[in-house]
């Protein structure tokens, strides 16, 4: 979509609000519009922001950051739409209310899931979900070496379904994904045996 039909959506869905008696106010407007337009110019500029965002936060702001992360996963809420949900309704985001004030909207665009990877003590916290994009390694289907025949490669793909798989007292969880070429396949173990296989997908 153009830009042009993108903003003009946008007013329709604003429309839309304003007939089902649930008008937006104008900061609400505001946002999502000044949301859309950032995340058109990054995808525009077609590389991706080399500099890990969460770098620019100070240890304590990292750590409340994180913090927050991990807690809205645990209760299977998407933290990135916690925080834009509060600013929209102008809530307190409590620990966290320093991105809306100190660093804004550009800077919670910026924040992709392959930026936690640097944290390794926290790699787990955030939970795949229906449609997350991420690459997987062909070490899942044949025998990789360091120094092999066949070498490391990546290959993204869709996650299509997450399933927590209970046996007695020890639970793991499948993924199934689809390649760019349709093929399915599932992961067994995702989290628990084949992490190391996959990683989420830098744009």
């Amino acid at each position: 979509m153009s830009p042009d039909e993108i903003e003009a959506a946008l007013q329709a869905a604003f429309n839309s609000c304003d007939a089902a008696s649930c008008p937006l106010t104008d900061m609400q407007k505001q946002i999502l519009l000044q949301v859309i337009s950032e995340i058109q110019e990054n995808s525009y500029a077609g590389v991706a922001d080399l500099r890990n965002p969460l770098d620019e936060l100070t240890p304590a702001e990292l750590e409340a950051f994180l913090e927050f992360v991990k807690t809205q996963e645990q209760h299977n809420r998407t933290w990135k739409v916690q925080l834009l949900n509060d600013w929209l309704q102008q809530k307190d985001s409590g620990k966290v209310n320093f991105v809306r004030k100190r660093y804004g909207l550009q800077w919670l665009n910026r924040v992709e899931p392959y930026h936690f990877e640097k944290y390794s003590y926290f790699e787990d916290a955030l939970k795949l979900r229906i449609g997350d994009r991420i690459e997987i390694s062909n070490a899942l289907w044949e025998w990789v070496q360091e120094n092999g025949p066949c070498t490391r490669e990546w290959f993204p793909c869709t996650v299509i379904q997450v399933n927590q798989i209970g046996n007695g007292d020890d639970t793991y969880t499948n993924c199934i994904i689809r390649f760019s070429n349709g093929t399915e396949y599932e992961i067994q173990g995702i989290y628990e045996w084949n992490r190391y296989n996959w990683r989420w997908l830098r744009r």
